[in-house]
């Protein structure tokens, strides 16, 4: 399971998701970007497809110059990632980029998070006592923090 913590001005937020596609698809849900800004991986090609015109269909790369242009750099039927948070607003790029690294990004624009990747990893930065997002104020995210990881069984409830 993946975990959040969300520390917003007022009271921070602890909350989980399953795996990364139920991470993205939770922070598109509360994101003025559609899911497909976040996150995509589609072909020139397949993006073609969506405005209804082929390669080879008559006046389309003058319709779509932006698509052909994409094609003639990467190929009609190569991977090509969108990632709104990461890239800029729809740039399409060979990199590859995971629906992890897009959710983050898509929660780190909304203000200051923390994202761990596994129960583990949550349970060890929780653990870590001298780390300075727990100092002053930052015991409230702490204990934000504790609650989730106590509703998920990984922690005991025995303090």
């Amino acid at each position: 399971m993946i975990i959040v913590l969300e520390l917003p001005a007022g009271a921070p937020r602890a909350w989980f998701a399953f795996d990364a596609a139920d991470l993205l698809r939770k922070v598109a849900a509360d994101d003025p970007l559609p899911l497909w800004q976040i996150h995509d991986r589609i072909s020139a090609r397949e993006l073609l497809a969506v405005v209804d015109a082929t390669p080879d269909g008559i006046g389309a790369a003058q319709r779509q110059p932006a698509i052909f242009s994409l094609a003639a750099e990467h190929g009609w039927d190569a991977p090509l990632y969108r990632a709104d948070y990461l890239f800029g607003i729809g740039d399409y790029r060979d990199r590859p980029v995971s629906e992890l690294d897009a959710a983050s990004a898509a929660l780190a624009a909304r203000g200051p998070c923390r994202v761990w990747a596994d129960e583990a990893q949550a349970s060890a930065a929780f653990e870590r006592t001298g780390d300075p997002a727990w100092q002053g104020a930052g015991w409230r995210a702490r204990m934000a923090l504790r609650e989730q990881l106590i509703a998920l069984e990984v922690l005991a409830d025995d303090l």
